[in-house]
């Protein structure tokens, strides 16, 4: 079985779900370390089916406990929580950046925290779980991680429009609007973003595929940065 960094033992506690060590190794291999070590099996296809699982026990979940809401409103609330910056949240939640295996690349370049790499990663588990321990046990794992984005209005409206819910902060706290700067990099077919997020002396960096994303996964890092400090 592939070392994972720690062991796959303490991830498994916190995460309170009886799961095979092989599945939960294979989880946590993001591609580029795959790569780099032969090619050998790694995360997306249980990222596939991860992301199926995660979708239907949110979108359950949504439907029987709150008969009073549009689907209009239900798919905002659906989409807020599977997003990758709050998938990425729940994945820090617990640590999850420590246990990856990655490239050299990707551990040169911040992988172990960046929103895209968490957010596939914790897809993967719920697909490992899924196989491991059974649709019950999968969906309740959901559940339980994700249940503070929905619980917490101020962070669920953070995850959901992290750009808005940084200003209206801002504005709040008597500091200048958020500024942002983005970098790019990587071949076209590949190109990732790096946005960097400044609010008075607060200034954080997000990660991803596309302009957007990056900027918001940078803006929930400084709103939550600046929320602590409130």
């Amino acid at each position: 079985m592939t070392e994972v960094p720690g062991g796959t033992a303490p991830l498994a506690a916190k995460l309170r779900v009886d799961i095979d060590p092989e599945l939960l190794a294979l989880a946590l291999t993001h591609r580029s370390y795959a790569y780099e070590h032969g090619g050998i099996p790694h995360n997306e296809r249980l990222e596939f089916l991860g992301d199926s699982v995660l979708g239907q026990a949110v979108t359950v979940m949504l439907f029987t406990s709150h008969p009073d809401l549009s689907e209009g409103q239900l798919a905002k609330r659906r989409a807020s929580v599977v997003s990758t910056v709050a998938l990425a949240e729940v994945a820090r939640g617990i640590g999850l950046g420590a246990h990856l295996l990655l490239g050299r690349g990707e551990e040169q370049t911040g992988g172990r925290d960046k929103d895209s790499i968490l957010a596939d990663t914790m897809e993967a588990v719920f697909g490992a779980t899924y196989l491991s321990a059974g649709s019950e046990s999968a969906t309740e794992l959901v559940l339980r991680l994700t249940a503070p984005l929905l619980e917490d209005p101020e962070r669920y409206g953070a995850a959901m429009d992290p750009k808005t819910s940084l200003q209206e902060l801002a504005a709040r706290i008597g500091a200048a609007p958020p500024t942002y700067s983005v970098s790019a990099s990587g071949p076209d077919h590949e190109r990732r973003f790096t946005a960097t997020v400044t609010v008075g002396d607060v200034s954080m960096t997000g990660d991803g595929t596309s302009k957007k994303t990056a900027e918001m996964a940078g803006a929930l890092s400084v709103w939550r940065a600046l929320s602590e400090r409130a």
